[in-house]
């Protein structure tokens, strides 16, 4: 199955979080924080979106950071995504 998001919507996927600390400490699975950073999927064509007109500035492969509880969660061929608005993305990751 292919996402093909809508308007101003972008499919993004949770980069893995990483288990290990800076000074070498492995996290159990528990311990670690929801992953903020993505990566894009698919990014829909931008267009007039509530009366303004939304120029889509991040394209499929790059790495974003997205809020901690938006958009909606969507699950495609056993793998997990979240669907958001380009607003909702806080910084692209370079």
């Amino acid at each position: 199955m292919t996402l093909k998001p809508l308007a101003d919507r972008v499919v993004v996927k949770a980069v893995e979080a990483e288990e290990k600390t800076k000074s070498g400490l492995i996290l159990s699975a528990a311990s670690q924080e929801k992953p903020h950073i993505a990566e894009v999927v698919a990014v829909g064509p931008g267009g007039l979106v509530d009366g303004k007109e939304v120029v889509m500035t991040v394209k499929v492969g790059d790495k974003v950071i997205t809020s901690k509880y938006s958009g909606t969660e969507v699950k495609a061929d056993g793998v997990e995504y979240n669907i958001v608005r380009q607003s909702d993305i806080l910084a692209i990751v370079e």
